[in-house]
């Protein structure tokens, strides 16, 4: 199953710190673990939310990975709110596990700053891979 996951830069770092092949742990104040199933749903979080904190936080990030069937069908989708709104809710305590099914690596595919699509050139300098 293919996932998307909007995030911002603090938890991409760790994600880059972790060879681009694990989600880090969830802070005391999120309980869940939460990809999207659709690119767009992804891109809007990332855009609408993610890219309108205040700065260093202002830049929202889309990223790609894939989890084993196993994964797909142990944490089937919920609907978030709409229709195309759509998540897998992984608990927080069971994200090692989770991790440990993704197949390849996690990749960076958008980048929005002020709402803006940011060039994923410009987008991975800030994350510190190019």
């Amino acid at each position: 199953m293919i996932l998307w996951r909007p995030t911002g830069l603090k938890e991409l770092q760790l994600v880059r710190d972790a060879g681009w092949r694990a989600w880090p742990p969830r802070l005391p104040e999120q309980p869940i673990f939460y990809p999207v199933t659709t690119l767009e749903y992804a891109e809007k979080i990332a855009r609408d939310w993610n890219s309108v904190l205040p700065p260093p936080d202002d830049v929202g990030f889309v990223t790609r990975f894939e989890v084993s069937e196993e994964m797909e069908a142990k944490y089937p989708v919920q609907q978030a709110g709409g229709r195309d709104h759509e998540e897998l809710w992984v608990p927080a305590e069971e994200l090692e596990a989770f991790n440990a099914h993704i197949n390849g690596q996690i990749e960076v595919v958008a980048a929005f700053r002020n709402r803006q699509p940011l060039a994923l050139e410009e987008a991975l300098q800030l994350v510190g891979t190019a």
